[in-house]
């Protein structure tokens, strides 16, 4: 029988209660994630304290779902993996409490993980990664490139300096009165406009890899409030395909470049930004124009947003590699990228 190495992994780092059973990173045996969107969307965001709450309240039901769903107990468990950052520090410490009182009952080993390390492992599911490679990483509160050498070395070649692309998403939707979160309705609404407001592409043509929205979040709201104020209506098939087109344009341009400067054998998509069907069309039309040569992996719709499944993948990596927390673990909200601990 072929080594079975499975991963029990927690993610709770925003609003999200999520525990699967991973069987050697590439396997998803159960994949539970709790939801709370309901519960947000009155007040139009996360708020944090809502949040630890909830995960309080899910935690063990998740945990004890998956193993069941997994048909697994817990010594059929090899190690523990958890979120310890970036990410809502109450929210974080729930699952990172939960997972050292498993690893230390059962005698488990217990793997910290980086939130974005796991959004990146997700396209993990869909295929095998070669390196060197670059990650596009867009989810709400994060957008970045990194660029991997090899297996385990991570290096930010750019981010946003201000909002996120996920973030902006959801800002101007509460202008056009969209319920949190945003991004899918947007998307759907793009579909059926066009790009006449021409809103700008910050940084696009900047010689950096780094990205700005607040500048097109800003622009959005003024075009709106000032149409508010003459009694003009707008076509919000035409303002959402309008700003979805800057954060494309802008993503993709900067994707291209960073291909230029860093030969690579794959590109990687993934977060909960990565399930906007326009941004995966345009990188499919860019990446055929520009970079034939380079396989591009995109996280599956399903596994965009927060999930275990995904942490579970990416922990694999770090268990081979003998990454080990101790109990005094501890969440880290401003946790930066790169090498784990």
């Amino acid at each position: 029988m072929a080594d079975r190495t499975l991963i029990l992994a927690f993610e709770t780092s925003c609003d999200e209660t999520s525990v699967a059973v991973v069987e050697n990173g590439t396997k998803i045996l159960s994949n539970i994630v709790a939801t709370q969107i309901d519960s947000h969307q009155r007040f139009g965001g996360v708020v944090p304290e809502v949040a630890s709450r909830h995960h309080i309240e899910w935690i063990t039901r998740c945990t004890d779902q998956a193993l069941a769903e997994a048909n697994v107990s817990y010594n059929d468990i090899a190690a523990v993996a958890v979120t310890y950052g970036p990410g809502l520090v109450g929210s974080l410490l729930i699952g990172v409490t939960a997972a050292k009182a498993i690893a230390w009952a059962h005698n488990l080993p217990l793997v910290p993980v980086n939130h974005m390390t796991g959004h990146l492992y997700a396209a993990r599911f869909v295929g095998e990664f070669k390196y060197p490679q670059m990650a596009l990483l867009v989810s709400g509160g994060h957008t970045e490139l990194v660029y991997m050498k090899a297996e385990h070395e991570f290096e930010i070649i750019g981010e946003t300096r201000d909002d996120a692309a996920g973030e902006a998403y959801d800002k101007i939707g509460r202008v056009l009165g969209v319920n949190y979160p945003a991004g899918k309705t947007i998307d759907d609404w793009a579909a059926k406009g066009e790009d006449t407001f021409h809103f700008p592409r910050a940084m696009e043509k900047e010689a950096n890899y780094d990205f700005s929205f607040s500048g097109l979040k800003s622009a959005f709201i003024n075009t709106v409030h000032n149409a508010d104020q003459r009694g003009e209506k707008l076509n919000k098939y035409d303002l959402a395909a309008s700003f979805q087109q800057s954060v494309v344009d802008v993503l993709a341009e900067k994707t291209m470049r960073a291909l230029d400067r860093y030969p690579v054998k794959q590109l990687i998509l993934a977060g909960g930004v990565a399930a906007n069907h326009g941004l995966r069309s345009r990188l499919d039309h860019d990446m055929h124009k520009y970079h034939p040569d380079v396989t591009m992996l995109q996280a599956p719709l399903k596994l965009c947003g927060d999930n275990a499944a995904m942490i579970g993948a990416a922990v694999y990596m770090c268990y081979q590699h003998g990454d080990r927390a101790g109990m005094d673990l501890n969440a880290e909200p401003g946790l930066m990228y790169g090498r784990m601990k």
